[in-house]
């Protein structure tokens, strides 16, 4: 058991969309991330997907509706669901979910996949 320091794991990040995972449990993974701009549309076929925004805000844009969340606020989106997250000012967030989803689910871009 170590603890973890979010604000620390973040500061090491120099890329945008490239999650990191920072911890692991009952074959979850805690990611953190800096978002900024528009990531592609896309949906995970078996995974569910939760952001919570640790500093600054973003969207999540799905095809009928866009919630806003803020700091300290999360979002579980369900498997299959399509959605893209957009930023318009750098945003570091924390993600959860299964160990090996891709962060791009169902496309193939190599920009955004580590």
């Amino acid at each position: 058991m170590t603890k973890v320091n979010l604000a620390e794991k973040l500061a090491l990040i120099n890329e945008h969309w490239r999650p990191k995972v920072v911890g692991e449990l009952n074959g979850q993974e805690v990611k953190v991330v800096k978002f900024q701009g528009e990531f592609p549309w896309h949906h995970h076929e078996t995974e569910d997907e939760m952001f919570m925004a640790l500093k600054g805000s973003f969207r999540l844009e799905f095809r009928d509706k866009t919630i806003e969340l803020d700091e300290g606020e999360f979002i579980v989106v369900p498997h299959g669901v399509e959605h893209r997250p957009v930023a318009e000012e750098e945003v570091e967030v924390l993600l959860f979910e299964p160990a090996n989803t891709k962060n791009t689910g169902n496309i193939e871009d190599e920009i955004y996949t580590a």
